[in-house]
């Protein structure tokens, strides 16, 4: 990523570096489309933002097959949203912006963060020509903003809007559609240090930081980017190979093509996704994965009939719902977004929120307890938030036990379970924000009585405790 610096000057000649003919040179060109791409996802992330309602995390809209210049778009986008607040109010001082330059505001914000604090900008664009044009009152102003916060430098400036970065490992599942996990340790391990995770068997663990986004696994499907917490959810719905599985919430698709590893490529997997971009989103997951027993449905979950003959053999459902996402927002990179800065989770709009979110997670888990083969039903969210979680499921539980569904224990050997606020609560699994740095939760529900582990344990014997 560009590194923040005091407000450059150009050169008073800060015209276009263009070759002699006049075309673009290789750098303009590469910068020019970079530019416009992050400004894209900028856009995406921005209206998500604010309509709390978000089409991916940064992070999966720019490594998605449709951004060509992954690095220079994620350093832009994540650049430009550290200083948004200092560059809305530089854009809001220097009173320089019309409306057809407010149709592109998000254009303009990159284009303004490489101005102040990034790279020379060459003029090869009509908004690039105008902001060069109006650089003086936006560096003026950048000034008056240092003079109003009575700090010196950039570098403290941005101490008052920055939230330290949170370290983390880098965790990989392996796809053994495509590759075995030795194959995948001795492969990474000629660039990393490489550990296989405790838990999670196609699980591996690398340092901290690790760029894996161009490595040639990740690019041909071997392995995936994916944490811990999101890699247990298809572990602890346990299907067997030749089982037809639902996967009711499906895109980006890391559970489903997981879980078609877990199957071993075997039996089917329907999996169901209503948002239209998310399903192309899904349909590049499982073509990268190679999973050839997956069949995608363009539809509302909740629509399909559970007395339907085509669900008359689904065993299993995977119900990853929509949600806060509170859990994964320093993973997703929320603490760069606007409404992190606000403080939007003391917002009661965002209460309204998470009771119209839980609302609708509650439908869903009770029509997935109701397809009448279904054995096994994993619930699971990426929030912290109990209303999500633990309320989810007490208020579901009398209807799933008179499906005959019962409680089961996932990973038994977690330390971290629910919350204390009902009877069976000890079986829900959660992971811990702080220590895991990630906050996921998750519910297995078992037809029939609670299995006897010594006999027949929920997990692989080959789990190891935590």
């Amino acid at each position: 990523m560009a590194r923040t610096k005091t407000a450059a000057t150009a050169p008073s000649g800060a015209s276009a570096k263009t070759s002699r003919n006049g075309r673009l040179s290789n750098a303009e060109r590469s910068a020019y489309f970079a530019r416009r791409e992050a400004a894209k996802v900028l856009r995406l992330v921005l209206r998500g933002d604010a309509r709390r309602r978000a089409v991916g995390s940064i992070k999966s809209l720019v490594y998605s097959p449709s951004v060509k210049n992954k690095k220079a778009t994620f350093a832009l986008v994540c650049q430009t949203l550290k200083h948004l607040s200092i560059i809305k109010q530089v854009l809001d001082s220097a009173s320089i912006l019309n409306s057809k330059w407010k149709r592109q505001e998000e254009l303009v914000y990159i284009l303004t963060y490489d101005i102040l604090f990034g790279q020379e900008i060459s003029l090869v664009g009509d908004a690039e020509k105008f902001l060069m044009l109006h650089k003086g009152a936006i560096q003026s102003a950048l000034a008056r903003l240092l003079v109003r916060n009575k700090v010196k430098s950039i570098e403290d400036l941005m101490a008052l809007y920055q939230t330290p970065d949170v370290p983390k490992p880098r965790y990989v599942r392996v796809n053994t559609l495509k590759m075995d996990v030795d194959s995948a340790v001795l492969e990474l391990g000629k660039q990393f240090v490489v550990q296989k995770d405790d838990l999670v068997p196609d699980l591996l663990i690398l340092p901290p930081g690790c760029d894996l986004h161009d490595h040639p696994l990740i690019v041909n499907g071997c392995v995936f980017l994916q944490g811990k917490a999101s890699s247990m959810v298809a572990a602890a719905l346990a299907p067997k190979p030749g089982w037809k599985v639902l996967d009711a919430c499906s895109a980006p698709g890391n559970k489903t093509v997981h879980l078609a590893a877990l199957m071993k490529g075997k039996g089917k997997i329907v999996a169901c996704e209503l948002n239209k971009e998310r399903v192309r989103r899904l349909k590049d997951t499982i073509k990268l994965s190679g999973a050839a027993n997956i069949e995608v449905l363009h539809g509302d979950f909740l629509n399909l009939d559970p007395k339907d003959p085509a669900y008359s053999e689904v065993r299993a459902i995977l119900l990853d719902p929509s949600c806060s996402g509170s859990g994964t927002a320093a993973e997703r990179l929320d603490h760069l977004l606007p409404s992190h800065a606000s403080g939007h989770t003391a917002d009661p709009t965002e209460m309204e929120r998470l009771n119209k979110l839980s609302a609708f997670q509650k439908k869903a888990l009770r029509h997935a307890l109701s397809f009448p083969g279904v054995e096994r039903v994993v619930y699971s969210t990426c929030s912290i938030h109990q209303v999500e979680n633990e309320d989810v499921i007490k208020s579901v539980l009398p209807i799933a036990m008179s499906f005959g569904f019962q409680l089961a224990t996932s990973f038994p050997q977690w330390n971290c379970r629910g919350l204390p606020v009902f009877e069976g609560s000890e079986h829900l699994l959660r992971t811990d924000p702080v220590e895991d740095k990630e906050g996921f939760f998750i519910a297995l529900f078992v037809k029939g009585n609670i299995i006897d582990r010594s006999k027949n344990p929920t997990m692989p014997s080959s789990y190891n405790s935590k």
